[in-house]
């Protein structure tokens, strides 16, 4: 993967749901965790406790994505603590704190979401990237990726979430931008769209899904777990899939095949 014996990924929403699923993964592979999350590190003590039992490091950093001065202090500390960056992933994000119809919703859940979906993943990649580039000019042997997790809403339309899908189409045009600025750089950037996920997330639609799935929605007909999407994370910063910069992998049980 790289000369270090240990490879540094920071994963945001590492600690529950899709992203502790690619944190499990990650640090089964060896990797040195960086983990962010919005909750006090006292409220996650466990979930770290059983990231370390793999055998890496693992620290956690409380900030707010949505936040210029946070990130700025995240990256800050990753940095001190971990030193170089292989591989971010862009993880956390948030539903809306009410589904409400598209001619319903209210511009401050927009706003809300736009900052912590899109904005803030923006903008932290735009650091991350700067310091890979930076680093890989002085060592090309420097090993770096980054994955944006979008969802299948980057492309289904869900007129009770519109928020919702706006920030991830969004996000999905930052990978590709992303992806297309770094190519040349030998920095590969993927996209990762997650379908119905058993997460606290979808907790309080589980019984509609339930439903929805066993009539066909899902062809697998099951629901996804944060561990299928983070083996295929692990894929991707391992570098399993080369010359394939900008692809778009959905984990989604096949939701997203159009079906007559």
């Amino acid at each position: 993967m790289s000369a270090a014996a240990h490879p540094t990924a920071l994963i945001t929403g590492g600690t529950r749901g899709i992203g502790l699923g690619i944190a499990r993964a990650l640090a089964r592979d060896g990797w040195d965790l960086a983990v962010c999350g919005v909750h006090p590190e006292a409220d996650v003590v466990s979930v770290l406790e059983s990231l370390r039992q793999s055998g890496g490091t693992v620290h956690y950093i409380a900030a707010d994505l949505a936040s210029p001065r946070e990130r700025r202090r995240l990256v800050d500390q990753v940095h001190v603590r971990l030193g170089a960056i292989n591989a971010l992933v862009n993880n956390a994000g948030r539903a809306p704190r009410v589904r409400a119809d598209v001619l319903e919703a209210t511009e401050e859940s927009f706003e809300e979401l736009v900052r912590t979906n899109l904005q803030g993943p923006y903008f932290l990649t735009q650091a991350i990237a700067r310091d890979q580039l930076a680093r890989r000019a002085q060592d090309p042997a420097f090993h770096a990726s980054i994955v944006f997790i979008t969802s299948v809403s980057a492309d289904m339309a869900s007129t009770n979430r519109g928020d919702y899908c706006v920030t991830k189409a969004g996000l999905a045009m930052a990978a590709k931008l992303f992806a297309a600025r770094l190519a040349e750089h030998g920095i590969p950037v993927y996209e990762v769209r997650p379908g119905i996920v058993a997460t606290d997330m979808t907790a309080s639609v589980k019984e509609m899904y339930e439903r929805r799935i066993a009539e066909g929605l899902v062809p697998e007909r099951r629901w996804g777990q944060p561990e299928d999407v983070g083996r295929v994370v692990a894929a991707l910063v391992r570098g399993d899939l080369p010359y394939a910069t900008g692809s778009i992998i959905n984990v989604d049980g096949g939701l997203s095949v159009p079906r007559l």
